[in-house]
């Protein structure tokens, strides 16, 4: 069972997607207040560094590593998500010198983190975890972290992302 601050949590554990399934599209809002969508990222390698807070050390470590090391590769994108207000979201990009980094929050009605498996009931937070998608949102690598206050395995994500 997953836990979160030391205490098991409730996750979807079943709605997870595993390697070889289609990514389903969603609907998100950016910091500009925007709607962005799964589709307006299409023909691009993604992935999709989901996050409880970013307003914390880990999540802020988790964000600026994704995109410090992928911010060169070509037609790749990272997106972080999180249930985070996109106001919250802006300010962090700013804050960090990262206003080129995509951030998308589920506050709103929390159907990505149901769609996807990575809602925390408890809290209304998305656990943490790493998607990496092809170009055609065909899951190529994922990793749901049993224990969300830990550091993904951001080699292996970047490996995945460099074999596509």
């Amino acid at each position: 069972m997953p836990t979160f601050l030391g205490k098991p949590v409730t996750v979807a554990i079943d709605d997870q997607l595993q390697v070889g399934d289609t990514a389903p599209d969603f609907t998100l809002i950016g910091t500009d207040l925007s709607e962005k969508s799964l589709s307006d990222f299409a023909g691009k390698k993604k992935v999709l560094s989901i996050v409880p807070s970013i307003d914390t050390g880990l999540c802020s470590t988790q964000t600026r590593t994704f995109n410090k090391e992928l911010s060169d590769m070509a037609d790749t994108v990272v997106i972080t998500i999180s249930a985070d207000l996109p106001f919250a979201q802006e300010k962090w990009c700013g804050a960090q010198g990262l206003e080129d980094a995509i951030l998308l929050s589920d506050y709103y009605d929390n159907h990505f983190g149901k769609a996807y498996g990575v809602l925390m009931g408890e809290w209304h937070l998305l656990a943490r975890a790493v998607l990496v998608l092809d170009e055609n949102n065909q899951v190529t690598y994922t990793e749901y972290l049993d224990n969300i206050n830990s550091e993904p395995d951001y080699q292996a994500a970047l490996a995945a992302v460099q074999a596509l």
